[in-house]
């Protein structure tokens, strides 16, 4: 029986290092498609030499070709067609006019409930994992001949060897800490000459990195998270490709990169999307800049582009069976794009969640994105989350400074008051640490006390928990902020480390406990829906203090001592939680206490379910 020619251009890239072609059709994009889609349009693009004519579509009963369109080069051609809701799975028959190509294309059946998939939401805590340095499980593929560079652990910068079936291998520890979502930073193919690690520079928007698996690898990994009630968070990056992406040699349009192709960096200037006095060439300054040389900007604003980014992201959620998205630099693409990707991937998947970054602390900038928001020029954004980068700062500011009127806990205090600015405050993304920044640990300057205090306030306050991994057990970056560094081996996953975070081998005394520590707080977090949505009342910081309240019928009350003393908290200043309660259970310790004077031990918690 004739195997089809796309099947086995899939079955290779999910299968296969190598890049594969056939009769010179260097590329099919998207990899297949599935009928039943919301969107009954769906835009192939053809990569070829001479792909600028016009294609044929051999009958198929409830699939018809529109148009085929082309750019500059002539290397390219789109082909637009409709798929009604009568097509049944099967393969489409398309060649060329000249007869030089042909392929055959996968239409799918999808999974029952795709499109009612539920995304992550308050209810989970997310684990974010740079996955070149977790967990090495498959040491055969950490140099590849037909990648550019190499394996060299010994490197800050350079790959350490981690991969996806590391991941793999260690999903009960996962499951065991207490986390119900995964996020990974980009485990697509970044063939670049260095700094390949972090996943950032994308060369092949349709292949896990060969150094860390294939395709049939990562869909692995989500059927057996999912298994153990894990989700799967991709992290997507519609900004930019990396600079040496077969686009470069060869672009579809003269105008598919920002810049005519020609550095240009950016300035940083967030603002610019917001500011009313703002210049026209600082906004484009900001949204069309490249971050480096090496990291060139897409240009969204074209058709045939818009639409590859975004036939790419509901390829990979459909694909991978994907429980959301994490947008990195988000508010860098151009805004109206960012209104029609968001808006076709919510019309597929209307429960699904997509979180972005904003790196900024200010309120106003970060909740302009937020879905629900109104904004004053008009704008309407579709993103449900964005990462709450003003509690983090005021975490480590409320934790490192000596407690006075304006100074410690009132950094959280006043953070936490602005969510009158957000369309939804408890879809925010809280954290206190992530890949491209100093680890919570280092942040507080080593102090185990105070990082329980702040692991505490993230896994009690609104909002949907992410912790970075190896926080559990006091990963430390030291005096460097290199990025090499933060982004450390985490203990257990490479051969010839004297400690095992997975089995507790060879961990300090210290290590153990921040680690059992934080698996209490996940369990008890997971226990108690309170905590995951329920409301908040807080009180204004005293006596080196900070208590908040999650939940209405059966509240918990959450008091934070920073201070080094232990401390008698008069209780009548939560009078409107307590509500005539006498009594109530400390769930950290499982401790009873009257309702009357309590005491809290110096950098400690209580956490009194009333």
């Amino acid at each position: 029986m004739r195997k089809s020619i796309n099947t086995i251009l899939i079955s290779m890239l999910l299968c296969s290092p190598v890049t594969f072609a056939f009769d010179s059709v260097r590329r099919v994009e998207p990899l297949n498609w599935w009928v039943g889609m919301s969107n009954p349009k769906l835009q192939i693009m053809v990569t070829a030499p001479g792909a600028k004519q016009s294609w044929a579509l051999k009958r198929y009963d409830g699939v018809t070709l529109e148009s085929v369109e082309f750019g500059d080069s002539p290397n390219y051609a789109f082909i637009n067609l409709n798929i009604s809701e009568k097509a049944k799975p099967g393969e489409l028959e398309l060649s060329s006019n000249d007869d030089k190509y042909r392929f055959y294309y996968t239409l799918s059946a999808r999974a029952k409930g795709s499109a009612d998939r539920e995304g992550f939401s308050t209810k989970d805590v997310i684990y974010l994992i740079t996955p070149d340095r977790f967990a090495n499980g498959d040491e055969h593929n950490d140099s590849l001949p037909t990648m550019k560079e190499k394996a060299d652990p010994t490197f800050r910068g350079g790959r350490h060897g981690g991969d996806l079936a590391g991941v793999i291998t260690h999903l009960d520890y996962l499951q065991k800490l207490g986390v119900s979502q995964l996020w990974l930073t980009p485990a697509l193919l970044n063939d670049m000459e260095t700094y390949s690690y972090h996943g950032y520079s994308i060369t092949d928007l349709y292949q896990v990195d060969p150094r860390m698996g294939d395709n049939s690898l990562y869909k692995t990994l989500s059927v057996e998270a999912k298994a153990r009630g894990i989700g799967l968070i991709m992290d997507m990056v519609p900004n930019h490709i990396g600079s040496e992406h077969p686009w470069m040699n060869d672009l579809p349009t003269q105008d598919w990169i920002n810049y005519k192709g020609q550095f240009v960096g950016t300035s940083h200037a967030r603002q610019t999307v917001q500011d009313t006095h703002a210049s026209e060439f600082d906004k484009k300054r900001f949204t069309d800049g490249w971050f480096v040389p090496t990291m060139p900007d897409m240009n969204q604003r074209v058709s045939f582009l818009g639409n590859y980014l975004t036939q790419n992201a509901i390829w990979w959620i459909e694909f991978a069976d994907l429980s959301g998205f994490r947008v990195d630099t988000f508010p860098y693409s151009d805004k109206t794009f960012l209104q029609f990707w968001l808006k076709s991937i919510l019309a597929e998947y209307p429960n699904f969640n997509i979180v972005g970054e904003e790196w900024t602390s200010e309120a106003g900038i970060s909740a302009y994105w937020q879905k629900g928001h109104q904004n004053k020029d008009g704008y309407e954004s579709y993103l449900p989350t964005m990462m709450d980068f003003s509690l983090q700062q005021a975490l480590v500011k409320a934790l490192n400074e000596e407690e006075n009127w304006n100074t410690g806990w009132i950094h959280v205090y006043q953070s936490i008051a602005k969510d009158f600015q957000f369309a939804d405050p408890n879809h925010l993304l809280i954290f206190g640490d992530n890949h491209d920044m100093s680890r919570i640990y280092t942040q507080l300057h080593q102090n185990v006390k105070n990082t329980k205090l702040a692991m505490t306030l993230l896994l009690t306050m609104r909002g949907i928990p992410q912790l970075y991994y190896g926080t559990e057990v006091l990963l430390d970056n030291g005096e460097s902020d290199d990025h090499g560094d933060i982004r450390i081996d985490f203990p257990g996953g490479f051969k010839n480390q004297q400690a095992n975070a997975f089995t507790g081998e060879g961990l300090s005394r210290e290590q153990r406990e921040m680690q059992l520590y934080t698996e209490k707080l996940l369990e008890i977090r997971n226990n108690y829906p309170a905590l995951q949505n329920g409301g908040l009342i807080h009180f204004s910081p005293f006596d080196e203090m900070y208590a908040y309240a999650r939940g209405d019928e059966h509240p918990i009350l959450i008091i934070l001592n920073k201070g080094n003393v232990q401390k008698t908290v008069d209780m009548n200043r939560f009078a409107e939680i307590i509500r005539g309660k006498v009594s109530a259970t400390e769930l950290l310790s499982g401790q009873k206490y009257e309702l009357e004077n309590v005491m809290i031990g110096a950098k400690s918690a209580l956490l009194l379910a009333l």
